[in-house]
């Protein structure tokens, strides 16, 4: 998770550069602090609206360590949906509340506050009512499983009906660990969560279609490919196994390519990870691999996308494809459900 600290004060800047400190290795925080109190760890601004506007869409959360009301008018122009936004907290700069604003269950606001308050010493402010009243709540679930969250009215559903106290039906194709008491695999119910990749399943009359978010796909491509020729060869990929590209959760390749623009740029866009490896890494997994002498000699591996995929923990679904200089393959990380894992 990428975060952006924005502070304001004196105060505020030390407290920044605790918050930054505090956060664990899943998150890499960066600074930006108001340029009459700043340092030589932060980006300086003058302006929190320009600000706001090139952070929102740029990280995975935003905390502001000032006043609710200036956070609040600073990212009001930019608010779109919870399937999108990113998780906003604001902080007091005496550091006593940790307030989640926005996205508190899919942009993981609510565990990120809670994260922040125990390492500062501060107070969570938690607001939603499922996280007030200790249920269960499908989007943090979904979110916390790596499950794609298809049908956002459906899982409004079935938030209020878990707090209305209606029993809520259960169908995986995975195993599934700590199935809260809200949760039933027998009992026959109107609505439903079905965890699998059939998009055409319905077994509830409202049913959360929830597939794994657990697609790696493996890229090889020449120097200088643009993220443009990268992204339309990776959707024939995603067509041609006919899965969705939601689904899609990391790209990996050779360490050699770590720089590569238009592959960083693919990842950024998409917000997945980019996972590398070296040459010997690849070699050394065990396979049947399509072997190109040119790139054994280019590289050191005979082979960058199939390799890499089985390098991450994948099972290869789609072998390599090539177009436009870019080589990619297809793979599938194994899904297991646990009701009681948490966010970051």
């Amino acid at each position: 998770m990428r975060t952006a600290v924005i502070s304001f004060t004196e105060k505020g800047r030390i407290l920044s550069q605790k918050i930054a400190d505090s956060l664990n290795e899943k998150n890499t925080a960066e600074r930006f602090c108001f340029l009459t109190h700043t340092d030589e760890n932060a980006q300086s601004f003058d302006d929190v609206y320009a600000l706001s506007a090139k952070l929102f869409n740029a990280y995975d959360a935003l905390v502001f360590v000032c006043a609710s009301g200036i956070a609040v008018r600073a990212i009001a122009p930019h608010i779109k949906s919870k399937a999108s936004d990113p998780a906003v907290i604001v902080i007091d700069d005496c550091g006593k509340f940790v307030i989640p604003l926005l996205s508190g269950h899919i942009g993981g606001a609510n565990r990120l506050a809670q994260l922040i308050a125990e390492n500062i010493g501060a107070v969570p402010v938690i607001t939603t009512a499922t996280d007030v009243g200790g249920r269960f709540s499908p989007d943090s679930f979904a979110k916390a499983n790596g499950l794609v969250i298809t049908d956002l009215d459906a899982s409004k559903r079935i938030a209020s009906a878990v707090l209305d106290g209606e029993k809520i039906g259960l169908l995986s194709e995975y195993p599934c660990e700590n199935i809260p008491p809200e949760i039933s695999l027998y009992k026959a119910c109107k609505i439903g969560i079905y965890i699998g990749t059939d998009d055409a399943k319905k077994p509830f009359e409202t049913t959360l279609f929830l597939p794994p978010k657990n697609i790696v796909v493996g890229i090889g491509c020449k120097r200088g490919t643009s993220c443009e020729m990268i992204e339309a060869h990776i959707k024939a990929c995603f067509q041609a196994a006919k899965i969705s590209e939601e689904r899609l959760c990391a790209a990996a390749t050779i360490d050699i390519k770590s720089d590569e623009k238009g592959l960083l740029e693919f990842c950024r866009k998409q917000k997945i990870r980019l996972l590398t490896y070296s040459a010997e890494e690849l070699m050394s997994v065990n396979g049947d691999f399509e072997s190109s002498d040119f790139v054994l000699k280019t590289t050191g591996t005979d082979n960058v996308c199939e390799r890499s995929v089985v390098c991450s923990g994948a099972d290869p679904i789609l072998p390599k494809t090539a177009e436009n200089g870019v080589t990619a393959a297809l793979g599938e990380l194994p899904v297991s459900i646990d009701f009681e894992r948490k966010m970051l």
